[in-house]
């Protein structure tokens, strides 16, 4: 485990968690299908979700990327998943990408998953730059930016097309190391 706080629980993602994720998927697939559109698809079965982590798991032990579960501790029920992508190691950079389910909305707990996580990626992984990149109208995702002292940096033009949707510009937050 990684950390705890209240009643969850935040760790590396782990092969017995392949059917709590998809799940997890499969119950928020309305509110994930717009921004998490590749992950959605990649566990809308068990099978898929077996194939998703032993990909994760890869990507972790090769340092390419990095999947956390939140977890409520008492029912073991995923409450959200956490990634730390589009790592650059020359530049100590890293990008957060988290969803969190409906039933847990609400409850500052991305916020806290964040702060705990920004706290590992600086200390364990030695990273110095961190970003959270939202649409502008994704109120609940700029909160969490700015809760755990992200900084707007920029609008990124174009940077994220929905399925079958047109380009949306994105806004781009970031946290130094040294805040």
């Amino acid at each position: 485990m990684i950390a705890q706080f209240d009643a969850y629980s935040i760790d590396q993602i782990q092969e017995k968690d392949a059917w709590k994720i998809c799940d997890f998927m499969v119950a928020n697939e309305a509110r994930f299908k717009h921004y998490f559109p590749k992950t959605l698809e990649q566990n809308l079965t068990p099978t898929l979700s077996e194939l998703f982590v032993q990909k994760m798991l890869k990507q972790s032990r090769l340092k390419e990327a990095f999947l956390f579960t939140l977890k409520h501790e008492e029912t073991r029920e995923l409450a959200g998943i956490i990634y730390i992508k589009k790592i650059d190691w020359h530049k100590k950079q890293g990008e957060f990408s988290y969803c969190i389910g409906y039933s847990f909305e609400g409850q500052n707990l991305t916020s806290r998953a964040i702060k705990t996580l920004s706290d590992y990626a600086f200390v364990t992984l030695g990273l110095q730059t961190l970003q959270i990149i939202s649409h502008k109208d994704n109120l609940g995702s700029i909160k969490v930016a700015l809760k755990n002292h992200f900084k707007w940096q920029k609008t990124l033009e174009n940077e994220f097309t929905p399925v079958g949707g047109q380009p949306l510009n994105m806004e781009l937050y970031e946290l130094y190391r040294n805040h």
